[in-house]
């Protein structure tokens, strides 16, 4: 029975309320046309923009050339999210360059250069800060009540999964900006404790750094996993696409999600049976015998667990083939099906900054898309997933006092 009990909770996990149509970048492109012959409103587009989701990636420079045929703030912000939600996927074939694939000594060479260039180069970069922008997009699956008492505590509260409920979908909750240290290439975890009362607020937070890129590197070169996979545009020229796969025994990506509901039974129960019913319920016992039990039955909850794991992951690392300067990296964790988090995919786009007088390449813009049980191990009778999408950019880079 136990078995089948976690067969059914990592199904009910792992397959959605509703299946999302999948359309590529030049169906949006006539369904936004659609709407503006059929004069549709901003309310009816974003609605139907709701129940897609892409197979290619929507690029900013493509999201920018539609975003003038949305009818209204509610559906651009649905194009929004579907740039970021796609941020992960190889863009249209007709968008890829036609070149061939370089030889394998070829790639050696550019994954030598891009090798040099995170050891010697970038995890050598002086200490550095800068205002991380984040906008927070998520559905709005609630977590059980943090409260105690007989009516409500020992319950979930869901949203409805209904194609007219607009929890049900991504969309816009927040912006916060962040100071954030990054030293030899690697971004440091703040001093200050963040009081937010993440969990109960009905938000996730991400306590643990962008992952190192020359670490990510590392790891892939120590797994051997390295494969060429693609030719692709980043800002106009060809970048050389590399794919991998880091097992458990070669990572060391450390998830760290704050936090998760805990539930505690406060409240007391007395049993009763036919002959004692009167003494420990005060009231007369029913002439066919039998018991039963009366109490408060009161359930506390806290927001107090965290999800710390250390798990394999895989992804992608975009190379300029001339200089071996990465452009781009995208990883993505892989959990348990029976997890309290079930997805963490983060894309990191890296572009020429100055800071100060000095001319470096760092992270400019990431994407992170998240799915969590926001129940966890509270033991809720309904097992949902949140999905949280966060983008960031960062601003006002300058050297790091010594």
């Amino acid at each position: 029975m136990k078995h089948l009990i976690c067969i059914l909770v990592a199904f009910m996990l792992a397959t959605p309320a509703w299946a999302a149509k999948k359309i590529t970048v030049r169906q949006l492109n006539d369904l936004l046309d659609s709407f503006q012959r059929d004069k549709k409103t901003d309310v009816a587009a974003a609605t139907e923009l709701k129940q897609i989701e892409l197979s290619e990636e929507l690029t900013l420079a493509a999201m920018n050339k539609i975003a003038g045929l949305a009818p209204g703030k509610f559906s651009l912000e649905q194009i929004y999210v579907l740039e970021a939600r796609s941020a992960m996927l190889p863009p249209p074939p007709s968008d890829l360059p036609a070149t061939a694939a370089p030889d394998a000594a070829a790639q050696k060479i550019i994954l030598d250069k891009a090798a040099d260039y995170a050891t010697k180069y970038y995890s050598q970069l002086p200490p550095w800060t800068a205002t991380k922008a984040t906008l927070r997009f998520q559905d709005d699956m609630k977590a059980i009540d943090a409260c105690s008492g007989l009516v409500g505590c020992a319950q979930g509260s869901v949203s409805s999964n209904s194609f007219t409920h607009q929890a049900s979908f991504i969309h816009y909750i927040n912006s916060t900006e962040k100071a954030v240290v990054s030293e030899h290439g690697s971004e440091k975890l703040p001093l200050e404790k963040d009081k937010t009362p993440w969990g109960a607020n009905g938000m996730i937070a991400i306590e643990e750094p962008d992952l190192s890129l020359g670490a990510v590197l590392q790891e892939a070169q120590t797994a051997g996993s390295l494969q060429w996979l693609r030719w692709e545009l980043v800002n106009g020229k060809p970048a050389a696409v590399f794919s991998f796969k880091v097992p458990m025994a070669n990572s060391q990506f450390a998830v760290n999600i704050c936090c998760f509901p805990k539930s505690t039974d406060t409240g007391r129960a007395r049993f009763y049976n036919s002959t004692d019913a009167n003494v420990v319920a005060g009231m007369e016992a029913s002439g066919n015998g039998g018991g039963g039990a009366v109490g408060d039955f009161q359930t506390n909850t806290s927001y107090d667990q965290r999800f710390k794991a250390r798990v394999p992951y895989h992804g992608e690392i975009f190379v300029d083939p001339a200089t071996g300067i990465v452009l781009r990296l995208i990883t993505q964790a892989e959990f348990k099906a029976s997890d309290n988090v079930q997805q963490e995919d983060t894309r990191i786009d890296y572009g020429p900054v100055k800071v100060g007088a000095k001319a470096m390449v760092l992270p400019i813009r990431t994407v992170v898309n998240t799915t969590v049980a926001p129940n966890g191990d509270s033991g809720s009778a309904i097992f949902t997933t949140r999905r949280t999408l966060f983008t960031s950019e960062y601003k006002d880079y300058q050297l790091a006092k010594q």
